[in-house]
């Protein structure tokens, strides 16, 4: 099986998607051909993409949280082997902090798996569009719903005067590198102050410090990076695809810092602060669900031996009895 074989369903998907998000927005009056009906249909796909995905976006928040509290835990074994630069030294840290990770169920790239699900479907829109141009001259087979009519139609249609299948480095027209450029800049633009506003706003302290910092830090600066360098490569479609994901990333981000912050962010605190002003409880309804799911998570990851306990849990006198402890006045009687 060929890699266009593996490929082909998801590029069927995306063609599906965008036909019917065109189809309803000329049922309203846009213009079959109008460019800005098919990036609007593009945006689209967007909003079915990004809804499926938000039960795993979910998980991600709960992972994200698992992560910070093993923080702790995470910056003793760091201390443990902070002048140790041998290579045994390095792999045993290696191996403490793989098993810390194995032991509490957390992966440190998890914030990256919607990415990732994302992928195929990116590549499929890709292929659509770096398509119209063959199979809207007859050279290409249709891609579901794109037939060689609706292809040469697609494949005609400009936002700015710039064709939707159009490429920065493929193009000599001022209007494809204009319209590319501003949609670069819109994407690594979305991308860094989502990532800043949860580093700066939706992390504790503990949080701030270590390798799990590093990774946040790193990715702040190198996915602006990666699109500015490959997004001259894409077609105009796909630029747009990216920058509405993104700008749902980022509405979606700010949602969450505001009504679900992480335990002890200045974000929790803000929000804590804003609804005594307004005269009601500290916690929404939702961060007082989040605030029992960690307490699972944390009584879960005590139990495992993975993170240290923080007080122990009060017993009724029958278990005391049981356990062979007894009150103050049972000790002076028997003794």
């Amino acid at each position: 099986m060929s890699f266009s074989d593996i490929i082909f369903p998801f590029e069927w998907l995306v063609a599906w998607i965008m036909y019917l998000w065109h189809g309803a927005l000329t049922a309203v009056g846009m213009p079959e051909a109008n460019g800005w009906t098919w990036t609007l249909s593009i945006a689209g796909l967007v909003l079915v993409m990004r809804a499926a995905l938000i039960p795993l976006f979910v998980k991600q928040i709960h992972a994200s949280r698992k992560m910070q509290l093993i923080q702790p835990e995470m910056q003793k074994i760091q201390a443990k082997y902070k002048d140790k630069k041998d290579p045994d030294s390095r792999q045993k840290m290696t191996e403490e902090t793989m098993a810390l990770y194995k032991d509490s169920g957390t992966n440190p790239f998890s914030s990256c798996l919607p990415i990732l699900v994302q992928m195929p479907f990116f590549y499929g829109l890709f292929r659509v569009l770096n398509s119209l141009d063959e199979i809207g001259s007859g050279k290409a087979a249709a891609i579901g719903p794109i037939t060689q009519q609706v292809a040469a139609q697609a494949e005609s249609s400009a936002i700015f005067g710039a064709p939707l299948s159009a490429q920065f480095m493929g193009s000599d027209e001022i209007s494809v590198k204009i319209v590319t450029v501003v949609l670069i800049i819109l994407m690594s633009a979305t991308t860094f102050t989502t990532q800043y506003q949860l580093m700066r706003k939706n992390m504790p302290a503990s949080a701030l410090e270590g390798q799990f910092a590093q990774q946040q830090k790193l990715m702040l600066y190198l996915f602006p990076i990666i699109f500015a360098v490959s997004g001259g490569f894409f077609p105009v479609g796909v630029l747009i695809y990216w920058f509405s994901t993104n700008l749902w990333t980022m509405c979606q981000q700010f949602y969450v810092i505001r009504r679900m912050p992480a335990p002890g962010s200045a974000a929790e605190k803000a929000m804590q602060q804003r609804r005594q002003k307004q005269g009601k409880s500290a916690d929404t309804y939702e961060e007082t669900r989040e605030r029992a799911h960690d307490a699972e998570m944390t009584a879960e990851l005590e139990a495992k031996g993975v993170i240290s306990g923080q007080r122990q849990q009060p017993r009724s006198k029958k278990r005391a009895k049981k356990s062979g402890g007894g009150t103050p006045n049972q000790s002076g009687k028997n003794s």
